[in-house]
């Protein structure tokens, strides 16, 4: 009897209904998510500027990403300073399931939208807030993903982040915590208000580094030979070769054949030397093939020569 394939069309969001008043990367990005989770998904932005597709810095800043953020959700603009605009957004909140928000507290409280007032109104809507952080005494400061890394300790040397970790976590976050209120909803009855604070996204995703798991000493930060960047003849290898028996099987193609893929081996600066030799010597195919034969992890990026 075989065993049942894997999922990969769950849709555990089917029926519910998602209204976003939430702007730039976090929001729109957890929203999206739950679009692929089956949620029907609205978006109520601010009216766009004439001749403007979205009032979204999101757009202005990479109209490719507002477009991939924004497929299937469905847009919305008022003005939610004006009579018209606040109806609206009461028309929808009287059919949504959940409300996502990235406005700083005294943002809410003009715009109505303090939790208190929208459960009084609104019994059974959830509401996921996303928050510079969620200390209070810092929740109403400004800040972007750049200043969140920074406090988390995840920037080198004066070098930007590979990407909007702060952000990606925070919207990763964003979505969970949509899941965990309609859960709760579905044991009370009633709706249910969960911060996310991307301070505490970027601290979340600092904990390898916290732990030095990733720093220089660390394991997976280059003390271990067998996880590191290596320059190769005509490109760099990503090399993941962790675990003692991925190490061994390398220590052997590399020409090592007395090394067991030890943790303490694979730590001795003449292994370095040894591989950092060995894949200097090969080209990304020579590699490729060898990766391809003995099963070893590892990733390969030919540098292009112009």
């Amino acid at each position: 009897m075989h065993a049942p394939s894997a999922s990969t069309t769950l849709q555990p969001l089917q029926g519910t209904r998602i209204l976003s008043l939430a702007l730039n990367l976090p929001g729109p990005a957890a929203l999206m998510r739950c679009h692929q989770m089956g949620a029907q998904c609205f978006k109520l932005e601010p009216v766009a500027a004439q001749g403007q597709l979205s009032a979204d810095p999101m757009q202005a800043y990479s109209a490719p990403a507002y477009t991939q953020l924004h497929q299937g959700i469905e847009l919305l603009q008022a003005n939610l300073k004006t009579p018209e605009g606040l109806a609206l957004l009461h028309e929808q909140l009287n059919q949504a399931d959940v409300l996502l928000t990235s406005f700083r507290p005294n943002a809410l409280h003009k715009l109505g939208l303090d939790w208190s007032e929208l459960q009084a109104q609104y019994p059974r809507l959830c509401m996921v807030r996303i928050f510079g952080s969620t200390d209070p005494q810092e929740a109403g400061h400004a800040g972007h993903d750049l200043t969140y890394q920074a406090e988390a300790g995840l920037l080198d040397s004066g070098h930007m982040p590979a990407s909007l970790f702060a952000d990606m976590t925070g919207a990763v976050m964003a979505s969970e915590a949509i899941m965990q209120t309609l859960l709760a909803r579905a044991h009370s009855g009633s709706g249910h208000c969960v911060d996310i604070g991307l301070a505490q996204a970027a601290h979340w995703t600092a904990l390898p580094r916290q732990w030095q798991m990733t720093t220089p000493q660390g394991d997976v930060g280059g003390a271990h030979a067998g996880y590191g960047m290596y320059r190769c003849a005509d490109g760099w290898v990503a090399l993941a070769a962790l675990e003692p028996h991925f190490a061994q099987r390398l220590c052997v193609v590399a020409g090592l054949p007395s090394a067991d893929g030890s943790i303490e081996h694979m730590r001795e600066h003449a292994t370095h030397q040894a591989f950092k030799r060995f894949f200097a010597r090969h080209t990304c195919n020579e590699l490729a093939a060898m990766a391809g034969q003995s099963g070893i992890p590892l990733h390969l990026t030919p540098v292009k020569h112009k």
